[in-house]
């Protein structure tokens, strides 16, 4: 788990945002920071494009995690929840029970890093999240897509970013991409596709290892009422209860 160069750039330019206010952070399990090799230019170009420059050598931690990464891209301070404190996590939580009540409101930024990927229950990770953010907070999140057999437990659809943050918890979903684990290839823009009520094809779907990295903002009064539901089949079924001779069919 951690902050990979193609993660980089989305963090940066995060951070970088005229609406940006740094608060407290929290990031599920405690996440590396590592500059990977023969990609040098790739970090001096995104913090000049979206911080003013800078020293990417700089962010890094002696211990190889990620605290000085976030504070010094003015993404503020981060503490880390995880399952154990054997990585010096703060907050020591099994992801798949729900968190304590004093948990919940208590931050203004979550990322996870490739986390909820290795969570059983998926599911209860997402409410967990959901009741940690504080009015107004913002999640970001970069789990596998395609590509990583083996890697975790599940890999994620976009589907499930719009039924579970939108539909469920009616949250403001800022962005939703296929990104490449290789940071010279770009970024695919994933949209909502329940208004059109039909699956969404991705012609030319880059190879090798692909992320799903989203951000989503909780929205004031957002409540987690709704129901996370597939948008095809959800038109079909509205579809059949506006003309019932359709069942017969």
């Amino acid at each position: 788990m951690g902050v990979d160069c193609a993660s980089f750039q989305r963090l940066v330019e995060l951070a970088a945002r005229p609406d940006w206010v740094a608060g407290r952070g929290l990031m599920l399990g405690r996440q590396v920071f590592r500059v990977q090799r023969g990609r040098q230019r790739l970090y001096r170009r995104w913090l000049s494009m979206y911080a003013g420059g800078g020293d990417v050598e700089a962010l890094r931690n002696e211990d190889q995690f990620s605290e000085n990464f976030f504070r010094g891209v003015g993404l503020g301070e981060m503490e880390a929840m995880d399952f154990s404190d054997y990585e010096g996590a703060a907050h020591v939580h099994d992801l798949n029970q729900p968190v304590p009540e004093e948990m919940h409101g208590q931050f203004d930024f979550i990322f996870d890093g490739g986390t909820i990927e290795h969570v059983f229950d998926a599911p209860q990770a997402l409410r967990n999240v959901f009741h940690m953010l504080k009015d107004g907070g913002v999640f970001a999140s970069a789990n596998g897509l395609n590509g990583w057999l083996f890697h975790g437990m599940y890999q994620f659809n976009p589907e499930m970013v719009y039924a579970f943050w939108k539909q469920m918890a009616g949250c403001e979903v800022l962005r939703c991409l296929a990104m490449p684990e290789d940071p010279f290839l770009r970024p695919i823009p994933l949209p909502d596709v329940s208004a059109g009520g039909r699956r969404l094809r991705v012609p030319n779907f880059p190879g090798g290892r692909v992320y799903l990295y989203y951000e989503v903002r909780k929205t004031p009064g957002a409540a987690l009422e709704g129901r996370a539901l597939q948008s095809d089949y959800q038109a079909r079924w509205d579809r059949s209860q506006a003309q019932p001779d359709l069942l017969e069919a």
